[in-house]
């Protein structure tokens, strides 16, 4: 079984809602210029009510792409490259990966149940491995997990069936005989795209029922698999 990370076993909107307001400040600080609007578009968020969009970059982006995007509204505000870089080198930061990691469901009660029936379990995320692993560890699953893909492995990114055809390959498992869980449209797809045998949306991240309606099947939470 192959799981998303962010809004599928962990809560994304306290992940990453808080960062994407605290950068937005902090850039128009360092820059002097009004860069909300655009910013806002661009990682697709929305500050009323404090939560992604469905195809902005906060969801399945990796951080190093989302911080060129970033430096691209700086400049396109009227900041010259290198204004851009030297304020992102102020405003950029990570999300705590240990402080921030909240749980859906009780994750080592939940493993151990799948690991109990013989399954193996894999992690395809769109975040960077270093902060991926320091919250698997802070979380008490890092032991139960048997491979780990992330944004800044190699593999292409989701939606391409890349990083679910990595996984199989490490833990040489057939896709069909593969179960992907995942919270957006892009795990949905990259699942699709790779054959995976059985394709599950979750509702505890950003998609809603229409955005996973290419799934197999759409559960509450990872613990109703159970």
């Amino acid at each position: 079984v192959i799981f998303d990370k962010d809004g599928t076993l962990i809560d994304f909107h306290a992940m990453w809602s808080g960062w994407a307001e605290t950068l937005i400040d902090d850039l128009e600080v360092a820059t002097g210029r009004d860069v909300r609007s655009p910013l806002l578009q661009v990682l697709g968020y929305d500050p009323v009510s404090r939560r992604a969009r469905v195809g902005g970059g906060l969801i399945s982006t990796p951080m190093a792409r989302l911080r060129d995007l970033t430096i691209d509204v700086v400049e396109s505000a009227g900041a010259t490259r290198s204004e851009a870089e030297a304020a992102l080198a102020v405003a950029w930061h990570a999300p705590d990966p240990v402080a921030l990691a909240h749980p859906l469901t009780d994750l080592v009660t939940f493993f151990g149940a799948l690991r109990a029936t013989g399954r193996r379990i894999a992690i395809a995320t769109s975040d960077d491995r270093e902060p991926t692993l320091r919250t698997l560890s802070a979380l008490g699953i890092d032991a139960m997990i048997d491979a780990v893909v992330c944004a800044d492995d190699g593999p292409a990114n989701k939606p391409a069936p890349d990083p679910v055809l990595y996984l199989c390959r490490r833990l040489d498992v057939p896709p069909r005989r593969t179960a992907v869980v995942g919270d957006s449209p892009a795990d949905v797809q990259m699942s699709r795209a790779a054959g995976a045998g059985l394709v599950i949306g979750v509702r505890t991240g950003v998609g809603s029922d229409a955005d996973l309606s290419d799934a197999d099947v759409i559960v509450d939470s990872v613990a109703s698999l159970i």
